[in-house]
């Protein structure tokens, strides 16, 4: 059957109500987005028919700009943000809402009781990066939600062309290869930020060329995990899709050759080793990411008349003087540094430590150099 990939999916008028008198847990939430006709609607009828066990809401926004967010959070918290409850037969349920505020959300769980998961499915055009932070570090807004990660899906037919046309490009990212370097366009920005991408409709292209499609989303992205699928059909839906816990882990610094490819020049991957750090170390490190993230200052470089680097992804391991395993994760400005939540470290995991960017302009700029400045050599053992 086939499905209109920017319309709703098909669905049964809601039943009933699927209120519980639970407590309330935090609910995870993974981010659904990719360009236009990659399949994002068909993938979410394929999970909410799918054997999972899970009661997932999907949420489905028609803008999926940052303005609409901030108008969310302001005046529609007491207003009604939700235009349409469907409910699945599996006891799963979708709505479509106005805008991908947190208000939205916090009403569905409110008028519609505990769900296993919820689903935010973006636009086609829409910035994951403006609207995962919302979720992923601000307790006050997702106090019944945290942010699991964020999935994009690339049609193999024609991914290579969306993000090589000049059409497709990001406001106030318009310099042309005469300029600054290539066009961003949102089909680089929707797989920079993603923490799993979906190589969609790969029946459609030959060996080579879903070959040449992979090796271009792994320049652009080194962190993200890649699936191979058509007609939006994931067989495991577990670590694939859902539970991706992509906020709390860090396995992905363990990939050979991570940060090497320069195939696009647009945004690429970036890897900086951390030392074993002093708590003194430590200090600097986080001085270092404030001044990175935050002021878009790189400390020990002199400003030029090249164009400024964009952040959009940071991923990193260390350990400190004292035997801990920290984590770093950050999306744009947006940063964290906290100890591994697990108990027991894997022993196998090398003590050299590990940062990794993704973002525009990397390449301009010594981050390696900036880094070991601020931060020092490792300390004696």
């Amino acid at each position: 059957m086939d499905w209109d990939d920017e319309g709703p999916p098909d669905l049964v008028g809601a039943g009933g109500e699927l209120a519980s008198e639970e407590t309330p847990v935090k609910v995870p939430i993974t981010i659904v987005t990719g360009y236009l006709g990659a399949g994002k609607t068909t993938l979410l009828n394929y999970i909410l028919t799918a054997e999972h066990g899970k009661k997932i809401a999907v949420i489905m926004n028609e803008f999926g700009d940052s303005l609409d967010i901030e108008k969310s959070l302001t005046i529609n918290k007491d207003g009604e943000s939700v235009e349409e409850w469907m409910e699945v037969g599996n006891g799963c349920i979708c709505c479509s809402v106005k805008d991908t505020g947190v208000a939205a959300i916090e009403s569905l769980m409110e008028k519609k009781g505990k769900f296993d998961y919820i689903l935010l499915e973006t636009t086609g055009l829409a910035d994951p990066g403006n609207i995962a932070p919302m979720f992923w570090m601000d307790d006050g807004l997702g106090s019944t939600i945290y942010l699991d990660g964020i999935v994009t899906l690339v049609d193999a037919k024609n991914i290579l062309r969306s993000l090589d046309d000049p059409a497709g490009k990001v406001e106030g990212h318009e310099e042309t290869d005469d300029a600054h370097g290539p066009v961003m366009t949102t089909a680089h920005v929707q797989i920079s930020h993603a923490d799993v991408v979906v190589i969609n409709k790969s029946d459609l292209v030959s060996e080579l060329e879903l070959q040449a499609v992979r090796d271009r989303i792994e320049s652009i992205n080194g962190l993200a995990k890649i699936f191979v699928t058509s007609q939006s059909v994931v067989p495991h839906l577990e670590g694939f899709l859902l539970d991706l816990h992509a906020y709390d882990s860090v396995k992905e610094l363990d990939r050979p050759g991570l940060g090497h490819s320069h195939i696009d020049k647009t945004i690429s991957t970036i890897s900086i080793p951390l030392p074993i750090m002093t708590e003194t170390q430590q200090s600097a490190l986080d001085a270092w990411l404030r001044s990175v993230l935050w002021e878009n200052v790189l400390p020990g470089h002199t400003p030029s008349d090249g164009p400024a680097y964009d952040i959009h992804r940071v991923k990193g391991r260390f350990f400190a003087h004292d035997g801990r395993e920290k984590f770093i994760q950050g999306v744009r400005e947006i940063f964290d540094v906290f100890d591994n939540p697990s108990e027991q470290p894997d022993p196998d995991v090398s003590r050299v430590g590990k940062l990794v960017l993704i973002g525009r302009h990397l390449d301009r700029f010594d981050f390696g150099k900036s880094l070991a400045d601020a931060v020092g050599e490792a300390p004696p053992t």
